[in-house]
């Protein structure tokens, strides 16, 4: 495991305190902020908020290295546990709203207007494309995501899906612009992904992806491509078994576009290892052709590798254009990446 250390600049109630010393994280991934928050709460004797990643050194791939982040603390600090520092900035271009001093307050008691919790929010993950809280309650845990305003109305389209098949996605609570509070989705993620997960999610979601098909009813994808019979849909947008819930739900439906379904199909492919490609083409045709018995599924896959790159490429330049300056990192050389990739499918 990559390890992974952190610093962070604290702001309290009374203005800015310090920053801590470099503090062991027992996670690597750099938006995963639930353990962050457990050890300046430890150090601190106060509940904290990270608002959003300063910088990083000797990291790689959104993991390990040296991270310093910008932190909010409920109540004043110990400030004999932190030193003298200069003091992050409280305004810049494409700064989010729960990036902000406040924000993530907000966002809870936003939350607490809908539920009844009973015990501490807890901020699970944060970066420029998501914040992410769980919340307890009586009957089980609940969910506080918000995101950019450049993502597609998630608690829209997770209504669209939940139409015609609700096992599908997690219920819908309540929602707002950006911001969207959810059921508790059962099971792990499907890492790494088995046959048994494709045959649970697969079917079901073309089967749903039929059932849509017509004009549009969100934002287009950026790639056109030959329909092989197959008609223009909901597409999930990043459909990696990341994504899948072992218990038969599909979450994060910010990146969902009017498309062609054989995008969703290449992404996960493209995070699939080798031995289990050709199931997931036989299970993903035969359910197309169950609905669509003169298309040719097949022959979208061929052509939908290289377009599924191109997409990635456009969504990922649009990701860097609208977020701020220090947290490109997370995404700096990802359209490159994926222009590449096309390139070599050429070859």
């Amino acid at each position: 495991m990559t390890e992974r250390s952190i610093i962070a600049l604290v702001s309290g109630p009374n203005g800015f305190a310090g920053r801590t010393d470099a503090l062991p994280i027992e996670t690597p991934d750099w938006n995963h902020v639930e353990p962050v928050n457990e050890a300046l709460e430890a150090l601190l004797g106060v509940r904290t908020s990270v608002l959003r990643l300063i910088s990083v050194e000797n990291g790689r791939m959104m993991r390990g290295g040296l991270v310093t982040y910008h932190v909010e603390a409920h109540g004043e600090p110990d400030r004999t546990k932190l030193h003298p520092s200069w003091t992050p900035s409280t305004n810049a271009r494409n700064r989010l709203p729960y990036a902000r001093l406040g924000g993530p307050a907000e966002l809870v008691a936003w939350a607490d207007g809908q539920i009844e919790r009973t015990g501490p929010a807890v901020q699970v993950r944060t970066w420029n494309l998501s914040t992410i809280h769980r919340l307890p309650t009586a009957t089980g845990p609940v969910w506080l995501k918000a995101i950019p305003p450049f993502f597609a109305d998630e608690g829209a389209v997770i209504e669209m899906v939940a139409a015609h098949d609700p096992t599908l996605v997690p219920a819908v609570i309540a929602s707002a612009p950006q911001r969207l509070l959810m059921s508790d989705a059962p099971g792990d993620k499907c890492w790494p992904i088995k046959p048994e997960h494709v045959d649970l999610v697969v079917p079901r979601w073309v089967a749903v992806q039929n059932a849509l098909a017509g004009l549009p009813r969100i934002r287009p994808t950026a790639v056109p491509m030959p329909s092989f019979g197959l008609p223009d849909t909901l597409t999930h947008g990043d459909f990696h078994p990341g994504n899948w819930r072992s218990g038969g739900q599909i979450i994060d439906w910010s990146d969902a576009a009017w498309g062609h379904p054989a995008l969703d199909a290449c992404r996960v492919l493209e995070y699939s290892p080798p031995e289990l490609q050709d199931h997931i083409r036989e299970v993903w045709s035969r359910a197309w052709l169950a609905h669509r018995p003169d298309s040719d599924p097949l022959g979208a896959l061929d052509v939908g590798r290289r377009a599924s790159h191109l997409h990635n490429a456009v969504k990922y330049q649009e990701f860097l254009d609208n977020i701020e300056s220090s947290e490109r990192i997370y995404h700096e050389g990802d359209p490159q990446d994926e222009l590449r990739a096309v390139r070599e499918l050429l070859r």
